[in-house]
């Protein structure tokens, strides 16, 4: 088949869409199918467009066996500007749309979220090349904004509820990444057959287990230290404030680092308070390159996944796949109905605590301090229930499946 991937973002752009599609792309590829790619200018880690890319409205590359289009969009400065973001989607959909109408045959189209606004796009293009189209759900949005009270005017809300149950109901099929995001669209009154749970994943011989010290922990001081690491965007829903709390009840541990890895809407704000608190165990870095994910991860000991209380539901962070794929235990701050809680417990791959609690953390982090061996089989059994279950193989087995299931549905 000859498949659209629309996406806002691509590789070489480290953001996790940008990752998971450029991996399902490359696989689909290699299972047969002719992968196109509409995407936008590379900007995601920067806040602005790439140099390289500037200037253009469009242009075309080359990607392994995959053709890749991409167009211009607005890229707000500040990212926790709502107004700002929202120019930066509904550009992207603009400019894609045209693209799509350009770019010849395509027989079905799939669209990861986030932006909501993506599913407009697909629909339209489906409509008039009438071919179906996958939404492929990774948060699941207005909810998340809503609770992390990104979003509080409720006309908007409103607005944005109507957007997304109109994709649901024009999708030929809406793929979701957990049991809890299939639940929660059930609730609103998407069919059952039209729902997928399909997971996300991992390339497995990628991120793979490395020594612990390695470049990244030498590069950094690492080696002597016992290494709690949290990398990824610093943004509102993570609740990172529980990891400076922890760590303040943990500064007896004289070799003990929490690490922070990443930028994001709410870094500034924490390394100011990490300095007022006068927290000297607790290291920032930025943003690292995809090709040093291995290395990164391993150079931990635990890795950390803190989210806010109630918003554990409607997403589930890939980096617990890492953590798993390098053979690390997790500490996680979830609520105990989440997929990530199941999934860690089913896989006896680490700890699960109350989200936002900060005593709980200090607590766990130091049992697996004291308890090395407990850390490291964790770390084993992660590694294995993650090859099993969530490769990138896998995954895009069952997104070729769902392709041929769409042949025979109607275009709407």
């Amino acid at each position: 088949m000859r498949i659209l991937l629309l996406t806002t973002y691509f590789r070489p752009e480290s953001a996790t869409n940008a990752i998971l599609m450029t991996l399902l792309g490359e696989e689909l590829t290699r299972q047969g199918h002719e992968v196109f790619v509409i995407t936008g200018m590379p900007h995601y880690d920067q806040n602005c467009i790439w140099p390289a890319y500037r200037g253009k409205l469009w242009m075309r590359e080359q990607i392994g066996s995959m053709r890749v289009y991409r167009v211009y969009l607005y890229v707000p400065s500040k990212k926790t500007s709502f107004w700002g973001r929202l120019l930066n989607y509904l550009s992207f959909n603009l400019t894609s749309g045209i693209a799509g109408l350009l770019i010849g045959r395509f027989d079905a189209i799939l669209a990861p979220s986030p932006p909501l606004t993506n599913g407009i796009t697909a629909w339209a293009l489906s409509r008039i090349k009438g071919v179906p189209f996958i939404y492929n759900v990774q948060d699941i949005y207005p909810d998340v904004a809503v609770r992390l009270g990104v979003l509080q005017n409720r006309a908007v809300i409103r607005f944005f509820e109507q957007v997304e149950r109109f994709v649901y109901r024009k999708a030929a099929a809406v793929s979701v990444i957990s049991d809890c995001f299939k639940a929660n669209l059930l609730r609103k009154g998407v069919p059952e057959w039209k729902v997928e749970v399909i997971p996300n994943f991992i390339d497995e011989n990628f991120v793979r287990p490395l020594p612990r010290h390695n470049a990244f922990s030498k590069e950094h001081d690492l080696d002597d230290k016992f290494v709690a690491l949290f990398a990824g965007n610093v943004g509102l829903s993570q609740g990172l404030e529980t990891l400076l709390e922890a760590a303040l009840c943990l500064q007896n541990l004289q070799d003990l680092r929490i690490v922070i890895v990443g930028d994001g809407a709410s870094k500034t704000a924490l390394v100011e308070r990490a300095h007022a608190l006068g927290l000297n165990n607790v290291i920032f870095l930025p943003l690292q390159p995809y090709e040093r994910v291995p290395e990164l991860y391993s150079a931990a000991d635990v890795g950390l996944i803190p989210l806010r209380r109630g918003l554990t539901e409607d997403s589930v962070p890939s980096k617990l796949f890492t953590i798993m794929g390098v053979g690390r235990p997790v500490i996680a701050g979830v609520d105990p109905e989440s997929d990530t809680h199941r999934v860690i417990q089913t896989a006896g791959c680490g700890l699960c605590i109350p989200p936002e609690d900060a005593k709980a953390l200090a607590s766990a982090l130091q049992g697996l301090y004291e308890d090395r061996a407990l850390a490291e089989k964790m770390g084993r059994a992660g590694r294995d229930y993650v090859v099993q279950h969530f490769t990138c193989q896998k995954v895009a087995q069952r997104y070729s499946a769902l392709f041929e299931s769409l042949k025979s549905r109607s275009v709407h």
